[in-house]
This record gives C-alpha cells, structure tokens and sequence, in this order.
C-alpha cells in the first residue's frame, strides 16, 4: 500500500519516464538486496543450509513436540450438557 501511494504521488509529480525510472530502480534495488537476507535456521537464496528442523518440517517427518504443532479440539462434556438440560427444564 505505501509503495502505491509513493509511486502514485512520483507519476503525479514527475513526468512518465523518470517516475517509471525511479519505479524500476526501486523494483531493482529491492530485488538486489533479498540477496542478503539471512533467516536463522534457513538457507539464503544464494548460500546457507537449512537446519534439521527446517528440513524435517518441511518433509513433514516430525521434529518437534505435536503438542506445539497439532490443534487440540476439545470433546464435548457430556454431564455438564446434561446438567444445562436439567437447570432448563
């Protein structure tokens, strides 16, 4: 959203070809510089390795505690249900 509001206001004020300049570069640049992120655990675009647990999680082989990665959907109380229906009747 902020670079649509940046590169509207650089058409509204430049002429087209230096606000498509200006857009391009920045297009470029951005590009240029995801080259140097760097994730711990994970492997740059162009260097690094990616952890065991990386690795294992993106094989869906386990790694961690299912507690951490599985939803627990909770069972429904049968006799707190039947003690709601005797306090309504």
């Amino acid at each position: 959203n902020t670079g649509a509001v940046a590169f509207g206001l650089g058409f509204r004020q430049l002429p087209y070809y230096d606000a498509f300049i200006l857009m391009g570069s920045c297009i470029i640049a951005s590009g240029v510089l995801s080259l140097f992120i760097c994730i711990k655990g994970h492997a740059g675009l162009v260097t690094g390795q990616d952890s065991e647990e990386a690795i294992a999680a993106w094989k869906k082989l386990g790694g961690s505690a299912p507690a951490a990665t599985t939803l627990q959907v909770p069972e429904p109380d049968e006799d707190a249900a039947a003690e709601i229906e005797e306090d309504k009747a």
